[in-house]
């Protein structure tokens, strides 16, 4: 199940994919005499998630089609949600060839880093280059949306805990960054520096997400591709790592890494391709 928050009346709501267009929660509600939350952080926080794909698997997908829907060309798409209380990212964490996975050191950790939540950006919103900061550059990354509480859990638990996956776009100051290692989260944290959304799908769409491809490409031109199979930590590994650090919360994000960055410039368009997904993009300006 596919799910995506767009603008309403100065409201972001969550709202359900149809062949026509995008079916809002509230007027699913009205037609099920239901009371599904309206916003899409409430239905993970909440636990609604999950029973929701049930019902859309149990013949609502159908349902939504004899559904009011708002036209996908007149939908604003917002970030999925604004106020997530984690977002993690891992760096480095792609190989370019499945061979160079043997070669890992098993006692290798996760490169990770956190950013504030004022970095957030929807798609088409611009990523906005700071005064002064030198080279900017933008990553293509699939995020994993937490789902559920989760702490010290293993790999083999993952699935329950996680509520699916979405498309990001992690920016860094990367002058800041090089001038010295401990300069990563300053780096990180400028305004406008991450993007998620337009899609949130479900992790029953993805029973095996090693096989999914991402891409970063700029002004139409793909520039860096690489299967999820050729990270060094993989997303379930990535999970029960962080939950080993601190208590993962419904709706906390983590970035599983990029196959690879482009330095980007005012004028530019950033995008983020990942298999399955409606493409993130975002225009750069000064």
């Amino acid at each position: 199940m596919k799910v995506s928050s767009v603008k309403v009346n100065g409201r972001e709501l969550a709202a359900l994919p149809s062949a026509i267009g995008l079916v809002l929660m509230e007027t699913i509600n009205e037609a099920e005499a239901a009371s599904w939350s309206t916003e899409l952080f409430e239905l993970i926080r909440l636990g609604e998630l999950e029973p929701l794909t049930g019902w859309y698997e149990g013949g609502g997908k159908d349902k939504l089609e004899q559904l009011a829907a708002i036209p996908y060309g007149q939908a604003e798409y917002m970030p999925l949600y604004r106020q997530p209380r984690k977002i993690w990212g891992i760096g480095m964490n792609y190989v370019q060839h499945a061979e160079e996975l043997a070669a890992i050191d098993p006692n290798d950790e996760p490169v990770s880093y956190m950013k504030p939540d004022t970095t957030i950006i929807g798609p088409l919103d611009a990523i906005r280059i700071p005064a002064d900061v030198g080279k900017i550059t933008a990553e293509a990354e699939l995020g994993i949306i937490i789902g559920k509480t989760c702490k010290n859990i293993t790999e083999a638990e993952v699935y329950d805990v996680i509520a699916g996956y979405t498309t990001t776009i992690d920016v860094t100051a990367s002058d800041i960054h090089a001038r010295h290692q401990r300069y990563l989260t300053r780096a990180k944290s400028f305004d406008t520096f991450f993007s998620f959304g337009p899609q949130l799908i479900t992790k029953d769409e993805f029973p095996d997400p090693l096989a999914i491809q991402v891409e970063t490409a700029i002004n139409g031109e793909v520039a860096h591709r690489n299967k999820v199979f050729n990270m060094r930590f993989r997303p379930y590994f990535a999970v029960a790592f962080h939950s080993k650090v601190m208590t993962l919360l419904p709706g906390d994000i983590i970035m599983t890494g990029t196959p690879g960055a482009v330095v980007i410039r005012d004028g530019d368009i950033v995008e983020c391709r990942i298999d399955g997904f409606e493409t993130l993009l975002n225009p750069v300006r000064d």
